[in-house]
């Protein structure tokens, strides 16, 4: 089974939407780069609702041990660019991922890479949600950026369109 490594993004999503658990389901194990766990922990100080990664026991923190890559990708935050250099560090691994830039970068990497749309349409497959629609429109309602036609896609993807 790969690893699976993910973005801040995704978990702060996730768990807003009460649906953490599928990560666990569908992962087994997931990686946290420490960088990603310090912004979840930024956000909790401000009072935004978001998952503590270091309390939750099928999630693994871990620092990249190449600190080389990190300067090279100034153009993202530093828990992307610790997702990206984990994934690189990696022989096998999928990064989760939102950032459109981070996922461009992930693309020219040649990482294997999903989302939260992507991880929703895997947990519907699974049996893990019932439907995807109501959870695109609560994501939404969250500000979680969604363009007409990537709905529909991911609508169609998930069998409900």
């Amino acid at each position: 089974m790969p690893e699976i490594i993910c973005n801040t993004s995704p978990l702060q999503y996730l768990h807003q939407l009460g649906r953490l658990n599928v990560l666990q389901r569908l992962a087994g194990v997931l990686i946290v780069p420490t960088a990603v766990a310090a912004e979840l922990a930024e956000g909790r100080q401000r009072g935004v609702d978001v998952p503590d990664p270091g309390a939750l026991p099928w999630i693994t923190l871990r620092e990249p041990r190449s600190q080389a890559v990190l300067p090279l990708m100034i153009d993202l935050g530093p828990g992307e660019t610790a997702v990206l250099a984990l994934a690189l560090e990696s022989r096998d691994a999928v990064v989760i991922l939102d950032d459109g830039l981070a996922r461009r970068h992930a693309e020219r990497l040649g990482l294997r890479l999903t989302g939260t749309l992507g991880i929703l349409v895997d947990a519907k497959r699974a049996g893990h949600v019932d439907a995807v629609a109501p959870l695109l429109d609560a994501l939404q309602s969250l500000r979680f950026r969604l363009d007409p036609a990537t709905r529909l896609a991911v609508l169609r993807l998930a069998e409900e369109a």
